[in-house]
């Protein structure tokens, strides 16, 4: 494959710590404080209980709001794991195959609200093809450690 200044698997690279970096201030910029107190998933309750699909309200209310505290730590820490992960190059797949799951729950917990789908909608489609596209053979732990 032909490309400016840098190889193809190399601008795959640049893409998969460019969203890794993306990650990484989603997890910075969130008042964790807060967010272990409660405040991330009684917003996220809030939307969930006034969504449009059914689906969505029971399955929020079944796996989340049981344990909110849990799930807290869980959404920060995911962000965090994702950045890092993508960052270095490590366990990509995963990482990849992580943050595709997670930008899907988000755009679909927020369906109505068409500013964070601009966010969760490029931050998917970035996933999918890194991950189609192997971004971790170059520039990566995993590509040093020869794993996958």
């Amino acid at each position: 494959m032909d490309a400016i200044w840098l190889d193809g698997a190399e601008w795959l690279a640049v893409l998969r710590i460019g969203l890794g970096l993306w990650w990484l201030e989603s997890w910075r910029h969130k008042d964790k404080k807060a967010w272990f107190e409660g405040s991330g998933i009684a917003w996220a309750a809030d939307v969930a209980a006034k969504h449009r699909w059914n689906t969505v309200r029971s399955g929020f209310a079944a796996v989340v709001q049981p344990r909110p505290r849990v799930m807290a730590y869980v959404v920060v820490y995911a962000e965090l794991a994702l950045g890092l992960g993508l960052i270095t190059g490590f366990l990509t797949p995963v990482a990849l195959a992580g943050g595709l799951l997670l930008n899907l729950l988000y755009l679909v917990l927020m369906i109505h609200d068409w500013a964070e789908q601009g966010q969760n909608s490029m931050m998917a489609l970035i996933s999918a093809v890194a991950l189609g596209g192997m971004a971790w053979q170059t520039w990566s732990l995993d590509s040093a450690l020869g794993w996958f």
